[in-house]
């Protein structure tokens, strides 16, 4: 049963736009903040994912090409020097000059010039995220290691290098 007005009361309804004026244009604020809070973590992801993708771009072309250059090498002490600055080439070639490294050179036991020897080059990058504070030394804790391996075979029809040569 609906309930029956009381003689004395009046329903009292408040014009359309009296208090909503202290409200007008906090839509467009809260917007803003809300977007601001949500994309600076995308932003900062894109970036972050951006700077490891480019590292590890860089150490697989460095490994590719680190171990392309050791097969070509006529002799051991030269397959070590010239993968080595064939490597640094390529990483400074893609702007990695920053970032801690390291160069493995494994021949299988073999050794690197014996024909069908295979050579392992391995490349490790310590990648720093982007905006890493030097504060209590976190540059040094927020980075991100990164690793690329290429295998390449020495020719079978090259010629063995003799012992005394």
């Amino acid at each position: 049963m609906p309930c029956a007005r009381q003689s004395g009361e009046r329903s009292e309804r408040v014009p359309r736009g009296v208090g909503r004026e202290r409200e007008r244009g906090s839509a467009s604020l809260e917007f803003l903040g809300a977007a601001l809070l949500l994309m600076l973590p995308v932003v900062y992801l894109v970036l972050a994912l951006g700077e490891l993708q480019a590292a590890s771009f860089a150490a697989e072309g460095a490994a590719r090409h680190g171990a392309r250059v050791a097969v070509q090498a006529s002799d051991e002490s030269e397959v070590r020097r010239s993968t080595a600055t064939a490597i640094e080439l390529v990483l400074d070639d893609f702007g990695r000059e920053n970032d801690e490294r390291r160069i493995g050179l494994d021949c299988g036991g073999a050794h690197c010039v014996t024909p069908g020897a295979r050579v392992r080059v391995t490349v490790q990058l310590q990648v720093p995220l982007p905006f890493a504070p030097r504060v209590l030394g976190l540059d040094r804790v927020l980075v991100v290691p990164v690793e690329a391996s290429a295998v390449q075979t020495v020719s079978h029809w090259r010629a063995p290098v003799e012992a005394g040569e």
